[in-house]
């Protein structure tokens, strides 16, 4: 057991993020959140090793969606919001005051080691459990020397629990590599979704308009199309001989998006019982797919990208099955969709500190609304608690079948580590 872990329970003093403004007054700050352990619904694995500043900024940029990644001259992504959020909540969790120098932080971060150092941002986040994906993120080139953690590293790092969404376009392109045939790659497709017992839900990201399946004749011809148009492409390139930097749009590679293949895809994976997180820009043109698939007894589970949370809040609210993503406005989405259908995710992914700013952003912004909620009477404490526990886990063990999780949130300000030995992770 570190020394995060062994400190004494202290007040929540999480704040705002950067540009919200000033702390909620009187004795609801951190009065419903305090010590539960938040589940995340959606993230990705860590950086295994290492990282130089110049690397570093360079993750920080693709996250901030920087195109190239380079900063203007004399400035900096840590000058950002995420940025300034990163140097409030991160370096106190190394041992370091709040705000220091990113020099500072990134030295101490090589000083302690990256195991150590990723233990103890995932540790002090705050965050239980996680869903998480194991694909690579779809716009960003990661050199295959940055292998990422798995969910059980990812779990085990945070002493808390890690569960696999498997993404429908992996699962097709790692089928389509076995498959010689049109009949075999549905075959085996059919197959695979159903033994992908380990995962806890799927993950889309295409995009379509239509409601209803296809018909096995729009499935063959867009298969065939696609598994053409896998063959044709060459892989002479190799991106890791390339300048690389993150923040770089991948190399094209062959997706599932033909738009009868990716709603077959949809309609197989519900069959299996598990949840399909629909990730999307604006989710509206996914009503008429949401009311066909209403009498299945699935579940779906919307997360759009800003500025469109609103709306995946209004479509959980429309209908019985789908949940949205509570996104970055608490206060926004809660007036459109009941508290029982909204679920946290930070969408982190390649730095913990992701998961540090996005689990303090959330529980800072959600303690602001329902201190004013419960200040103005437009709730009681207690019910301002439960809203609380929902959003933070209870909704996501719901829709995942999650254990809950069984560790208390530590404490949002951690001791100095004056050393902490290295451990192998191998």
């Amino acid at each position: 057991m570190g020394a995060w872990d062994a400190a004494a329970p202290t007040d929540e003093r999480d704040g705002t993020a950067s540009g919200d403004g000033a702390d909620p007054p009187g004795p609801g700050r951190g009065a419903y959140l305090r010590r539960t352990p938040l589940t995340d619904q959606y993230g990705r694995g860590v950086l295994h090793g290492e990282l130089g500043l110049g690397a570093f900024e360079a993750y920080l940029a693709a996250v901030s969606g920087a195109h190239g990644g380079t900063s203007p001259r004399g400035s900096s992504h840590f000058d950002s919001g995420l940025g300034r959020d990163l140097r409030r909540w991160c370096p106190p969790l190394l041992g370091l005051p709040a705000h220091c120098p990113p020099v500072r932080y990134l030295a101490r971060r090589r000083e302690l080691g990256a195991f150590t150092a990723t233990r103890a941002l995932l540790r002090g986040s705050g965050v239980g459990a996680f869903v998480t994906d194991t694909s690579a993120p779809d716009t960003v080139a990661i050199p295959a020397a940055d292998t990422t953690t798995s969910p059980a590293e990812l779990g085990a790092a945070a002493l808390g629990r890690a569960r696999e969404a498997v993404s429908l376009r992996e699962l097709a392109a790692q089928v389509a590599d076995t498959s010689g045939t049109v009949d075999a790659f549905l075959g085996n497709l059919a197959e695979s979704l159903h033994a992908a017992a380990h995962a806890v839900a799927f993950v889309s990201t295409g995009t379509f308009r239509e409601g209803p399946a296809p018909t096995p004749y729009e499935v063959r011809r867009a298969a065939g199309r696609w598994l053409r148009a896998r063959a044709a492409r060459t892989t002479d390139a190799h991106p890791e001989a390339a300048p690389w930097h993150p923040a770089v749009p991948r190399p094209a590679v062959p997706r599932a998006d033909e738009p009868a293949l990716v709603r077959h895809l949809l309609w197989a994976a519900l069959t299996t019982g598990r949840p399909v997180q629909l990730h999307c820009a604006d989710p509206a043109p996914l009503r008429p797919f949401l009311h066909a698939t209403g009498g299945l007894g699935a579940r779906l589970v919307l997360v759009p990208r800003a500025p469109y949370h609103r709306a995946g809040a209004q479509l959980a609210a429309a209908f019985p099955h789908v949940y949205a993503d509570v996104g970055p406005s608490p206060e926004e989405t809660l007036t459109e969709a009941p508290s029982g259908k909204l679920l946290f995710s930070s969408g982190a992914w390649a730095l913990p500190e992701l998961y540090v700013v996005a689990a303090r952003r959330f529980t800072a912004r959600t303690e602001r609304v329902l201190a004013r909620w419960t200040e103005s009477g437009a709730c009681a404490h207690a019910e301002a608690v439960r809203v609380a526990r929902q959003l933070a886990h209870g909704n996501a063990r719901h829709v995942y079948g999650l254990e809950p999780a069984s560790r208390p949130a530590p404490p949002a300000r951690a001791p100095r580590i004056d050393y902490v030995p290295e451990v192998a992770t191998g």
